[in-house]
């Protein structure tokens, strides 16, 4: 099979990043299998009595462009600072797409899962199926613990075995790391490619992919299926682009699904086909947060004094044995404080050792961990122990309290565990995710 066929078949590629040489990249164009697209492409729209062009960024759709003086252009070129870091588009630049001979999948398809879904979990993963099969959005409202990604299993198999290609897309790297070993091992002789900022060069044609939303700016008309997995997650819900790049990966036509624990308003109003799932998968109740007080305990670490009820916190699950997290509300408070906790690394969206400190954690070389809402979602740890520093402060939305919640309990020989708000005053959005957490724990099972 072709290398330059299995790589960019699916894929809108930076040409001068491809790993094949000139040589060969031109000789696919001249026979007319790779056809390459200008980086930023222009359009004219007309009113009722003048026209006008737009310019926008083919890879990411984005219509805020910056000038500068090129080299090449010999003057003045627009280029696009959205997806920058994914290497420079601009208008000399040229992106490449394979329009050759379609490729044929032939992978042999291996179900190694012996689990059994629950009730709730067969009902879900049927309705879910029959709108992925009429090809019409679906939405699953699943609490955090219902067991979401195993109801994905006998779904994905089925598109697998019809030489479907597939894609399970999040917003946030650590559900890539966490879900992608799991699909790995239920799929052992699919060729399934990880893509996330930093991720390993993987070969092959992969026929599933587990990716976050930013990787699908590099990929066109690719999927016959697309799940978008914590679809209400920072910064898909607030970044257009991101759902430029969804529409465009998937072939034309192609509905998306959705899966969360938290969707927004416009989610639930936007998608007619609903499943929802009330209970965990062990069939224990959702842990309920608790409040506590904590005044004035963003000056008291400033001044590089301990919060005692924090302290306790602490001191409790340290006793125990017991891993724990413990969110701050800003990057800067939590620098400030970690000079109180020995031993005890923090961790954030820009930290370039996040995962290994994870792992660390996973594997109780570290007691716990202190961080932002960056591992609000995505991470599974048995016996999980969580406290939220500031959970009145805006940055603590009720849907980012009931996900943070959702570390708690997860494992059926854990299913219980704390979960405490450190404040100071009550907040609408603390009264609202502990009131939505009680109310699935209503619904009869």
């Amino acid at each position: 099979m072709n290398e330059i066929q299995q790589f960019l078949t699916g894929r809108m590629w930076l040409r001068e990043h491809t790993p094949f040489s000139r040589e060969d990249i031109d000789n696919e164009i001249t026979q007319g299998n790779i056809t390459p697209y200008p980086g930023i492409q222009s359009s004219v729209k007309t009113l009722i009595t003048f026209s006008y062009q737009t310019n926008s960024c083919r890879r990411c759709g984005n219509h805020q462009l910056t000038s500068f003086n090129c080299a090449k252009c010999e003057g003045s070129c627009l280029y696009c600072r959205n997806c920058i870091r994914m290497g420079r588009i601009s208008r000399c630049t040229e992106l490449i797409s394979w329009k050759g001979p379609s490729l044929e999948i032939k992978q042999k398809v291996v179900f190694a899962w012996n689990g059994t879904l629950t009730s709730n979990q067969q009902r879900a993963s049927d309705e879910l199926l029959r709108s992925v099969m009429s090809n019409e959005s679906h939405l699953i409202h699943a609490v955090c613990g219902a067991g979401k990604t195993e109801l994905l299993f006998p779904i994905i198999e089925e598109l697998l075995k019809e030489g479907k290609r597939v894609c399970v897309a999040t917003p946030r790297t650590d559900v890539v790391l966490e879900i992608a070993p799991r699909f790995k091992k239920v799929f052992p002789k699919t060729v399934i490619h990880a893509l996330y900022g930093g991720a390993p060069n993987q070969e092959g044609f992969a026929q599933l992919i587990i990716a976050t939303t930013h990787q699908l700016y590099r990929f066109e008309n690719a999927f016959d299926v697309i799940f978008v997995d914590e679809a209400d997650a920072f910064p898909y819900l607030m970044d257009n682009s991101l759902k430029f790049a969804v529409n465009k990966a998937k072939k034309f036509g192609t509905a998306v699904n959705y899966i969360t624990a938290t969707p927004s308003k416009d989610l639930l109003r936007e998608v007619k086909n609903k499943s929802v799932i009330s209970s965990r998968f062990h069939g224990h109740p959702l842990p309920v947060p608790r409040f506590e007080s904590l005044w004035n305990y963003s000056k008291q670490i400033k001044k590089g004094k301990y919060p005692s009820k924090l302290k306790g916190w602490t001191d409790e699950r340290m006793n125990k044995h017991e891993p724990f997290l413990i969110f701050f509300p800003t990057i800067e408070l939590m620098e400030q404080a970690s000079s109180l906790f020995e031993n005890i690394p923090s961790v954030h969206a820009e930290d370039s050792k996040r995962k290994e400190k994870v792992m660390m954690l996973r594997s109780k070389q570290v007691p716990g961990l202190l961080t932002t809402t960056i591992l609000e979602r995505g991470i599974t740890i048995e016996n999980l122990q969580v406290a939220v520093l500031g959970a009145d402060e805006s940055i603590f939305s009720s849907s980012a309290l009931i996900q943070i919640c959702g570390r708690v309990g997860r494992s059926p020989e854990f299913p219980t565990g704390d979960i405490v708000f450190f404040h100071h005053g009550i907040s609408n959005e603390m009264d609202e995710a502990k009131y939505l957490i009680e109310e699935h724990n209503k619904v009869k099972k």
